[in-house]
């Protein structure tokens, strides 16, 4: 299983205290993103891309071919470009707190995100983690990360229906119902996934929604119990055709 967290999280942040349910029953890759955690940051803008790159590029170095995939917020974006540009490596994909196009994303939180600065988000867990982990941690760099972010995938809007139709994985998809991600928006990339049917009648459905109460966008996870059901119950289910 692999597992790709947000921007300005780290695997620790986003994903500690589901991480050993995650792994009790399977293999979980967890990897600090560019600029984030423990990993360096280079002289490379942010992107979609470039990062689901550098995710392929660590599965090829570790000789596994295929994994579950879980991804939140710009996790969650490269989760989503595997599964369309690369559906030989996902059997099962989470994508938790992310859009597929911009118009899904609501406009104030784009416009919070360029404003970005290390004085706003001091005294913040996110400052504390990067301070205590980072190859170079100070308030610079920080801020480099910060402007990095704020100009997250600049000039992509998105992925077309046809794309997310196009999904071979079954998807699970989660969201806070006070989120920066638009509720209608997530019932449309479920409708695209093959979902919002009467189940009782035609069977439910292998793509699969969860709004998560009382749940904002950098609280994603937060309900810890609520999500490890949730996500483990989808992984758990059997593949469609078993």
């Amino acid at each position: 299983m692999l597992l790709l967290h947000g921007g300005l999280f780290n695997i620790d942040l986003q994903f500690g205290q589901l991480l050993p349910s995650l792994a009790e029953n399977r293999q979980v890759i967890a990897t600090d993103f560019q600029g984030h955690g423990r990993t360096n940051d280079i002289d490379r803008p942010l992107a979609t891309a470039d990062l689901a790159s550098d995710v392929i590029g660590l599965l090829q170095h570790l000789g596994v071919p295929q994994v579950d995939v879980f991804g939140f917020s710009v996790g969650g974006a490269v989760a989503e470009y595997l599964a369309i540009r690369h559906p030989e490596l996902v059997r099962k994909v989470i994508i938790s707190s992310a859009s597929f196009h911009r118009d899904g994303d609501r406009a104030e939180n784009a416009d919070a995100m360029g404003e970005l600065s290390v004085d706003l988000i001091a005294g913040t867990p996110m400052e504390a983690e990067y301070l205590a982990k980072s190859p170079h941690p100070d308030r610079e760099h920080l801020q480099g990360l910060l402007d990095k972010l704020g100009s997250f995938d600049r000039g992509f809007t998105g992925w077309s229906d046809d794309d997310i139709r196009g999904i071979a994985a079954p998807t699970l998809i989660t969201v806070g119902d006070c989120d920066a991600v638009k509720l209608e928006h997530a019932v449309r990339f479920l409708q695209l996934r093959g979902g919002d049917v009467n189940g009782d009648f035609v069977g439910v459905p292998a793509s699969q929604l969860a709004v998560f109460p009382g749940t904002t966008h950098f609280f994603g996870l937060a309900r810890t119990d609520l999500a490890r059901d949730v996500v483990l119950t989808f992984l758990d289910a059997p593949m469609p055709g078993a």
